[in-house]
């Protein structure tokens, strides 16, 4: 019985109008079974697949059937590059992302470790005592010689003394990779993470002691994590004792960074680049700086942002991507840092529901993160900070009437009990941004302000529901999609949610949409059904 009608086409020869039921089947068994090779023969209907035996045997009767092709098996672990599985001794080419201030908890790090993929724990924002603690729960649970998972290192604009200090920790503590994240240029902390501990191989080759993986959506950017590290800033580091000669001689023949992660549309600190512009410009870029370095071994380019659904990650792979990185999606899982009612708000979102706000850390240079709208007034409310930031050259200076209603309907408290808390907070973490305020007003306005941008974070890890409407979210469309995709599924309700099922569907069915485009190129008319695979537990 033929039972849905395909476009005519012509492929290897032959005109497909109707497709059977057994063929659907055929296509079904093939995409079932992703792991064994596949011919592809030619048929009454046109084109089929024929599942061979896992060794890839072709019998006389399948030679005999007009053979038109061969399609390997393919593996999820075989979808990116084969270096970076090799080089970082990881099951998949598959990275979670650090979420900041947290949200990406030592837990989460430890079970996407486990899961086979790389992990990153979100110790970006987290004082020293508490990123201390924090790796050592993590080599605690996985050995101190179990590699596939760093920490983030985030840029801090008002001081590269807080850089500096969270690198020589993790050196202390041994961290051997690094995910360095909203950085617009090379600072010391981050040339010093990439150099200190080079070393010359009995092979000849250099060696790291610790790895960076570099998010980038910018060319600027990513030439710099791709180059050596910059000449000057190497002779400041040796003269500091900071590195020897011998290792600042040997940072001059390597990029600073061996993986950059290509960050299109993602929550939080984002260009909302479009994925299929960026990573194949990055490509061509990481192709001609190291055939200019003459570089021995060729940096990888990752893909991030948007990645919510297999299909979108099979695409990153077919576009050229090393690996995949996730984020906005794994911060609805148990194992997020975030309370059971923001991950709630997270696993109700549409891709729509999604705005850009001010980000507490770049606040006053009008820099901006994606974050959550659904089920949250920050987005508006944080906005509403920076007009009158803008406005206004300090708090003293604003109308009476319009501070008092940015109290009542933003802040939630008066300035002046902000101000107390935002001069204790900062007495011990960073005294000098207090000294800074009590001569420049305008400082003084913009801490305060900070002090709601930075809560609003504190709040949604916390669940604390009086401030719901005040909740900061970092979220990028893939968290709609991934909704979308689970729904009906064992991964719709979150408290169902880890990172495990996570990875593990989101790689299977990027095989699978991977299997069903390679019979498509071959001839065979695909189902509507062939590019859906549904979530169901795997491992």
């Amino acid at each position: 019985m033929r039972v849905a009608q395909t476009e005519s086409h012509h492929a290897n020869g032959a005109s497909t109008v109707l497709l059977d039921r057994s063929d659907v089947s055929e296509v079904s068994e093939a995409l079932a079974a992703i792991r064994r090779p596949v011919a592809v023969v030619r048929s009454a209907h046109g084109p089929k697949p024929v599942l061979l035996d896992p060794a890839g045997q072709l019998t006389p009767e399948i030679l005999g059937q007009n053979l038109l092709a061969i399609l390997p098996a393919i593996y999820p672990e075989w979808l990116g590059d084969r270096s970076f599985t090799a080089t970082h001794r990881v099951r998949f080419p598959y990275v979670i992302g650090e979420m900041a201030r947290g949200i990406a908890t030592p837990q989460m790090t430890v079970e996407g470790v486990r899961a086979g993929g790389m992990a990153f724990f979100g110790s970006a924002g987290l004082d020293l005592a508490a990123i201390e603690a924090g790796v050592r729960e993590i080599q605690s649970a996985l050995g101190r010689d179990v590699g596939g998972w760093g920490a983030n290192l985030i840029h801090n604009v008002q001081s590269d003394g807080v850089e500096l200090a969270t690198v020589d920790l993790f050196h202390r503590l041994g961290v051997r990779y690094v995910s360095a994240s909203a950085f617009m240029q090379l600072t010391p902390a981050v040339v010093l993470y990439a150099v200190k501990g080079l070393r010359r191989g009995t092979d000849g080759r250099i060696m790291r002691a610790g790895r960076i993986f570099a998010k980038v959506s910018r060319d600027e950017v990513a030439r710099q994590f791709l180059s050596p590290a910059p000449e000057p800033m190497l002779r400041a580091l040796v003269a500091e004792g900071r590195i020897t000669a011998d290792e600042a001689a040997l940072a001059r023949g390597i990029p600073i960074a061996e993986d950059i992660t290509a960050e299109a549309d993602s929550g939080g600190h984002t260009d909302n680049r479009a994925l299929t512009v960026l990573l194949p410009r990055l490509i061509d870029l990481r192709d001609d700086i190291a055939a200019d370095y003459g570089y021995d071994v060729l940096p990888r380019v990752g893909a991030a942002g948007g990645l919510g659904t297999p299909a979108a990650v099979a695409a990153a792979f077919a576009a050229g991507a090393a690996y995949v990185l996730t984020g906005s999606v794994n911060q609805s899982a148990l194992e997020s840092g975030l309370s059971a009612d923001a991950r709630g708000l997270l696993a109700a979102a549409q891709s729509t529901d999604v705005a850009m706000a001010p980000a507490a850390d770049m606040f006053e240079m009008g820099v901006t993160v994606q974050v959550l709208k659904r089920g949250t007034m920050f987005a508006q409310r944080a906005q509403r900070l920076g007009d009158f930031y803008r406005r206004h050259a300090s708090l003293d200076d604003a109308p009476t009437d319009a501070l008092k209603n940015l109290e009542t309907a933003v802040l939630g408290l008066g300035v002046d009990q902000i101000w107390a808390e935002t001069e204790s907070f900062f007495a011990t973490r960073d005294p000098q941004q207090i000294e800074r305020a009590r001569s420049d007003p305008k400082h003084r306005m913009a801490l305060v302000f900070r002090w709601y941008l930075f809560n609003g974070a504190q709040w949604a890890r916390e669940g604390n529901t009086a401030r719901r409407a005040d909740y900061q979210i970092w979220c990028g469309p893939a968290m709609g999609a991934f909704n979308e995709w689970v729904r009906g599924s064992f991964l719709e309700p979150v408290g169902a949610r880890t990172v495990r099922q996570i990875a593990l569907n989101l790689l299977e069915g990027a095989a699978t949409v991977t299997r069903a485009g390679q019979l498509r190129t071959a001839g065979v008319a695909m189902p509507a059904s062939a590019f859906d695979f549904r979530p169901r537990p795997l491992g």
